[in-house]
């Protein structure tokens, strides 16, 4: 069986408005909404004054995948507030099945962990209002299910990144904390990160955007910066 898979590089100057919109909201800012949730009403972005937010969509509760999943946030949950980020998760369940669901998990022995508190909100979105705002919403399902989705939400409210997962795939935590690291580390240091970066990782510099510069960083004695090729330089943090 082959498999083909396409690398898409991004670029400047594409927009399109919410109502040309038949995806996810991949940019901009992040719409505003008021929810119900396992930990009470929720007022975004408000409530989440200067943090990251990064939410969760999943297709259903009481399902394998989505288990895994939210054990395995909940067992990273310290981490992710150590980077002053907000874990939301949303789906189109009701509450009720959101509470039983997440008394379950709390009772679960997962891969090596004891059973953990699942203290991050589940939003109920049975009414699909913010799955909407969002586009959240299974393109092809009409049993109005989400998507298993992942959206990055900055300090400024503006949508950093998405992640779209198969329905059948559950998701990397490890690579959605390392995403996290690399903007906020772009954000605070104003650099970029290579395939494969790890944070503590070299970063790379933007490329040079003239001759001249070019030749000033050939000329720059920095012992933190490593030229690969005129147009890629390496830089220690």
């Amino acid at each position: 069986m082959s498999i083909l898979l396409v690398v898409l590089l991004s670029t400047n100057g594409i927009s399109q408005t919410r109502a040309e919109r038949s995806g996810p909201l991949t940019s901009g800012t992040a719409p505003s909404f008021k929810a119900t949730s396992t930990m009470g009403d929720i007022n975004f972005p408000d409530d989440y004054f200067g943090k990251w937010k990064i939410l969760f969509s999943h297709p259903a509760d009481f399902t394998p995948v989505c288990t895994s999943e939210i054990l395995a946030l909940a067992a990273s949950h310290e981490e992710f507030k150590k980077l002053k980020t907000q874990l939301i998760v949303i789906s189109t369940d009701g509450l009720n099945s959101h509470i039983e669901w997440v008394k379950s998990m709390e009772s679960i022995s997962y891969e090596g962990f004891s059973p953990v508190k699942i203290d991050f909100p589940l939003i109920a979105d049975n009414e699909l209002v913010v799955s909407k705002l969002y586009g959240l919403l299974q393109s092809n399902s009409k049993e109005r299910k989400d998507i298993r989705g992942v959206v990055f939400i900055d300090t400024e409210n503006k949508i950093r990144a998405f992640f779209h997962y198969p329905n059948s795939v559950g998701r990397n935590i490890e690579e959605i904390k390392r995403t996290l690291i690399a903007l906020q580390t772009e954000d605070k240091h104003g650099v970029q990160t290579p395939a494969n970066w790890q944070p503590g990782n070299e970063v790379l510099i933007k490329s040079p955007s003239s001759i001249q510069e070019a030749e000033k960083l050939e000329r720059k004695q920095d012992a933190n910066l490593r030229k690969v090729t005129w147009y890629m330089w390496f830089k220690k943090l």
